[in-house]
This record gives C-alpha cells, structure tokens and sequence, in this order.
C-alpha cells in the first residue's frame, strides 16, 4: 500500500496523521466536547464512552492500515486536533473506496473538511488505483452533504433507511467519483 503522503501538510495550517496511541485522549475530548452534535449523524459517538474506546479504536485503526485495508486519520487545523478522516474497505476486486469525515463545530466553515476529501480523493485515484470513491451522508446533515457536492462529486440517489444511528434508521444520500472525472 502506498501510505507515504502521510503525514501530509494540505495548507492553510491543515494537516492529515495517521492517530496515535498518543491521541486517545485529545480524540476522546474533542469527540466529549462535540458529542451532542455528532451522535446524532454517526453511529460510533454512543459506544465512544472514554478515552480507552478512542484507544482501542487507534489500535484497529493502526491494525487495519498496516494490512493495507483501511486508512483513519486525524485531521490537524493550526496545530489542533480537529475531526477525524478516512477510508474504509478498500474493495480490491472492484477498485473502489468509501470517504468519511467528522469536525469539531469549532472549526466548521472553514473549508477544512473539503480540503481534506479533495486530498484523500486524490491520494485513492491517483496513488491507490481506485476507480470509484463514494461518499454517503445522512439526508438531512445539509453540510455533510456540502462537500462532495463541492467537489464534484455525482449524487446518486438515496438508500432509504440504510444506517441505524441514535436508535432510529436515517436515510444515506450517495455520492461518487469515477476517476475518469476527477480533475
């Protein structure tokens, strides 16, 4: 797997690492302080109870990118840890890759997490010989949503009732790429 670009430096003070053992507990602050705001988008935030749930998540997440099967980053805004970005489940046979992203609210409005999707498509298209990037938002998260649109991306349609979050199924917009069209 080609993981060089990262650490990488995408401007304006934004970075994307790799998370360390070493940020369990500045993750789990940020995820405390922005609880109320993303549990009601994604799914993970209730079963995220304490800084050792951050921990053991750095360690899967160390696991999975050293077998090549996924990449979980944080996303650094001056210096600060900021959200969280990444891909999961590489499909081999099918060259394909989905994007997700989360933010401190603090930090919205910025830019930041667009700035980080252009560079993680980037890096699946051009560095990883993916074909397909897709993204997948709740319906009603205007500004998760915002950002592939943003980019380019191509809304396909809704999967209705496809993630159970905060007891209840929310609706998935998805978006893709094709790297045919991916500037």
């Amino acid at each position: 797997m080609l993981w060089g670009m990262f650490p990488r430096a995408i401007g304006d003070g934004i970075e994307l690492r790799p998370l360390e053992e070493c940020h369990a507990e500045a993750l789990y602050r940020l995820v405390e302080r922005n609880r109320a705001r993303l549990r009601i988008w994604l799914p993970w935030v209730d079963t995220t109870r304490a800084a050792a749930d951050c921990l053991e998540f750095i360690r899967t997440a160390r696991a999975q990118r050293a077998a090549g099967e996924a990449l979980h980053l944080g996303i650094w805004a001056g210096g600060q840890l900021a959200g969280g970005t990444g891909y999961r489940a590489i499909d081999r046979a099918n060259r394909s890759a989905s994007i997700g992203y989360w933010l401190d609210g603090e930090a919205e409005g910025r830019g930041i997490v667009t700035r980080s999707t252009a560079a993680l498509t980037d890096h699946l298209i051009r560095e990883m010989a993916v074909h397909r990037v897709e993204i997948r938002c709740a319906v009603g998260n205007t500004r998760s949503c915002a950002v592939p649109a943003r980019l380019g991306f191509t809304r396909e349609g809704v999967l209705r009732q496809a993630e159970w979050v905060n007891d209840r199924f929310q609706d998935l917009v998805v978006w893709s790429m094709l790297a045919h069209e991916w500037k």
